[in-house]
């Protein structure tokens, strides 16, 4: 049926096509005179003769034409055609020759190939009328324009999706949801192939869409999110105005429901129970309860409260803000043989509500918690926990000082036994009795050593140690007048040679290391021996405080300088004590203003003999004799150094060493063997060898004849090496007495290989015999590294032998 439809409407437009190309679709030339001339000759707009122009109407051709001949799209004439063909009609412009093909003799234009109005809405060409003679033009070129013709061939598109709305449960019916919308490629300008209208296809019942618009709303009042959280929605878009024929497309909607706070917490249970020990800490968690809530998000959100009143008190309970669960904890400490079991109100609210929802109930629940308190063996508890004691100091060792009780809280209530922590009390001042808890003194006390002693007292069962209790205890201990006042300081005073009756010398305190509780007291007075002193007096302040003042006129430091005032002082007891404290007076000279200048006698008489000038020039010689003094001893220290470092003479440096083969016996510039012969004494060794004539010895003897009279190292009893013995030896003693020395001496042992090697020598000073008994003609066939060797020793045999001739 469809097909049948599509070629109803095909017939329908190329006869409507028709009928516009008989009307209007054709093309006019207005000619006058003869001829034509070409387009722009100046002979023809001269003589104005001719006047031609063209008059096009817009051609059409319809879209996706599917017949199997080319589609006729119109036609081009020009008036001065006879119809003999003398005329050549062509085109030029887009689709020219490929898309659209001409007629050259009837002007006649057919389109080719299949055409889409979507992809291109018009073609603009260009006609021309030529002789088809001279190809010249007959008519001036004219543009003209084939506009593609739109049917209904594109359906309605969403291009937007997908696409996901959003509502919020329980929202009134008619709430706007989304907006969608359909593009159709069809021309908006021609006919009703554009326009689309919207429909629902699925969804219909809880969802509509505005036919013009494409905005969807809710259909009903009552979606809930807890029954249902998501929604697909198809919507449908047809063109033609939704006529029947139109095209359509369509499109699913995800449309999400939004959570609001609709549902109160419930607790899953009425009753929880849970379980402590009694000595569980404060803050120590029981357990968890949750309530549960359809909602979700921060409509979850929830606090939790303790309603009963011994549940404030005891417990206390937190929200988790990551499970939002109530966390209980433990308030204040349990005791199982007080209570055993608690019973707790808790209840949850949802932290945000919305109002629009109160008139659904209360957004709260209330469950039961029962706490059971768990007994355990408990360590002993003091009672009561008084932890101040007071002693006096002048109690007697095993004096009781107090008592403390403790009491085991468990049932069985076992014996306790106490015992006093000895990290508390490291010098055992103190015991106490295991079974009582008597706390006795165990040595002398002194309040001014230690006034406060801080011990902490251990408090156990008798059959299990490991329960104990700690109590941190304070002995006070209390003061007896057991120390005597004494004079604050050890006082001196000074009085001028021109005092006179009555002028205050010194002022005088006391210390006391008693604290009396009424406060100190003490009393001053001259001590008896001093009752016949005419010279002092004693002023008793009544102020703990002593004055004393000069008794007559005048002081001379030259028959007194000192004078001693011993005072006697009192406290308030009880019992009274005292002691007696000296004031030193020295009687010193003054100036006219009162001002002591000097109070030793000596120097008094000094001064009186050296003016100041004499005393400054005996202090100069002094530091004169003693910079003197002072450079005597470092020439001298450093003279010795000299000598010392002199005789200590590093003796490396007359070590030599040579670790050089040299060029051979000749090669005398290597080294100098004037070193090492200076060290031995050579000339017994060749008295012993007979040799004193000066053929042999002499110095006319040559070179050659030396290197024989070179002595073998042989140790001989004749040599004396005394003075190398006693060069080591001192320096040895040296080494061991300055330890600052470095060990720069060494030994080392040559060892004599001895005289039994088969392999005979080639040294001459290894050789005793006489040159005449050596045969030294068989190095020549050792080979080149010898051959100056051979040559030497041949060279020295002929002139051996010429000299015995």
């Amino acid at each position: 049926m469809a097909k049948g439809l599509q070629g109803f409407l095909w017939t329908m437009l190329l006869l409507f096509c028709a009928i516009q190309e008989l009307g209007s679709w054709a093309m006019h030339t207005a000619v006058e005179g003869p001829g034509l001339g070409e387009p722009g000759d100046p002979a023809l707009l001269a003589s104005g003769r001719v006047k031609r122009g063209w008059v096009w109407n817009q051609f059409f051709v319809v879209e996706e034409y599917t017949g199997t001949e080319p589609l006729y799209v119109g036609k081009i004439h020009s008036d001065s055609d006879e119809g003999d063909g003398s005329i050549k009609y062509t085109i030029s412009g887009e689709g020219a020759g490929t898309i659209f093909l001409i007629d050259e003799i009837t002007g006649d234009i057919h389109a080719t190939e299949r055409l889409d109005r979507e992809q291109k809405t018009f073609y603009t060409l260009r006609a021309q009328a030529r002789d088809r003679q001279t190809d010249q033009l007959l008519e001036p070129e004219s543009e003209f324009i084939i506009k593609v013709q739109d049917i209904n061939d594109s359906e309605p598109r969403f291009l937007e999706g997908p696409y996901i709305g959003s509502v919020a449960e329980l929202s009134p019916i008619g709430t706007s949801v989304m907006q969608v919308m359909a593009s159709d490629a069809d021309d908006p300008t021609y006919g009703s192939s554009a326009r689309v209208v919207y429909s629902v296809l699925e969804g219909e019942q809880h969802f509509t869409v505005d036919s013009k618009t494409g905005v969807i709303r809710t259909a009903v009042a009552d979606l809930d999110r807890e029954t249902q959280d998501r929604y697909e929605v198809v919507i449908r878009a047809t063109d033609m105005a939704g006529q029947l024929g139109g095209l359509s497309g369509s499109t699913t909607v995800t449309i999400v429901v939004t959570d609001v706070n609709d549902n109160p917490p419930r607790f899953p249970q009425k009753m929880y129970q849970f379980s402590i020990v009694e000595t569980a800490p404060v803050g120590t968690a029981i357990g968890r309860v949750k309530a549960e809530d359809s909602d979700v998000g921060e409509n979850t959100d929830m606090t939790y409260q303790v309603k009963d009143e011994e549940g404030v008190e005891m417990f206390k309970v937190t929200t988790d803000s990551n499970t939002q669960e109530a966390v209980i904890t433990v308030q204040k400490p349990l005791d199982y043989e007080s209570k055993k079991v608690h019973t707790v109100v808790v209840e949850a609210l949802n932290k945000f509500v919305d109002p629009r929802f109160v008139d659904l109930g209360t957004f709260r629940d209330q469950t039961i918690v029962r706490v059971s308190v768990l007994d355990v063996d408990e360590p002993p508890e003091f009672r009561p926990p008084s932890n101040l004691m007071e002693v006096q100091e002048d109690a007697h060792v095993g004096s009781v000082v107090g008592v403390v009780t403790a009491l085991d809280p468990d049932t069985a209530n076992h014996p306790v036994r106490y015992a006093i922590d000895r990290s508390t009390d490291a010098e055992r001042i103190f015991d106490i009795d295991a079974k009582t808890g008597a706390i006795v003194t165990g040595k002398v006390l002194d309040r001014e050593t230690a006034g406060w002693h801080n011990i902490t007292v251990l408090a156990m069962e008798a059959d299990n140690h490991s329960q104990v209790s700690r109590a941190s205890l304070r002995i006070r201990i209390l003061d007896v007048n057991d120390n005597p006042p004494e004079l604050a300081t050890p006082y001196e005073a000074a009085v001028c040679e021109d005092a006179k009756p009555g002028q205050l010398i010194q002022t005088i305190s006391v210390v006391d290391r008693d604290e009396p509780q009424s406060g100190h007291r003490f009393y001053f007075t001259l001590a008896p021996e001093a009752t016949n002193n005419h010279h002092f007096s004693l002023l008793d302040i009544q102020d703990n405080t002593a004055a004393v003042h000069t008794q007559r006129v005048g002081f001379n430091r030259q028959e007194q300088d000192v004078y001693l005032l011993p005072i006697l002082v009192v406290d308030s007891g009880p019992p009274a004590l005292s002691s007696t404290g000296t004031l030193t007076i020295r009687v010193c000279g003054c100036d006219s203003n009162g001002a002591i200048q000097s109070c030793n006698s000596t120097a008094y008489v000094v001064s009186a003999a050296l003016s100041p000038g004499a005393l400054i020039a005996l202090l100069v010689c002094v530091l004169i004799l003693v910079v003197l003094v002072l450079l005597i001893l470092t020439l001298k220290r450093h003279h010795k150094s000299h000598l010392t470092s002199e005789d200590d003479e590093d003796m490396r440096d007359n070590v030599i060493k040579y670790n050089d083969e040299g060029g051979g016996e000749q090669d005398t510039e290597a080294y100098d063997m004037s070193a090492l012969r200076s060290l031995y004494d050579f000339s017994e060794i060749k008295a012993g060898d007979g040799g004193g004539g000066p053929g042999e010895g002499g110095p006319g003897r040559n070179p050659a004849s030396e290197l024989h009279a070179l002595p073998q190292w042989v140790q001989s009893p004749d040599l004396d090496f005394s003075v190398f013995r006693d060069y080591i030896c001192r320096k040895v003693e040296q080494a061991d007495e300055d330890l600052s020395v470095p060990p720069y001496d060494s030994f080392q042992t040559y060892a004599f290989e001895g005289s039994d090697s088969p392999v005979p020598s080639l040294s001459s000073i290894n050789t005793w015999s006489s040159s005449s008994e050596q045969d030294f003609s068989y190095l020549g066939g050792w080979g080149p590294r010898f051959r100056q060797l051979a040559a030497l020793y041949a060279g020295r045999r002929g002139e051996e032998d010429s000299e015995e001739s």
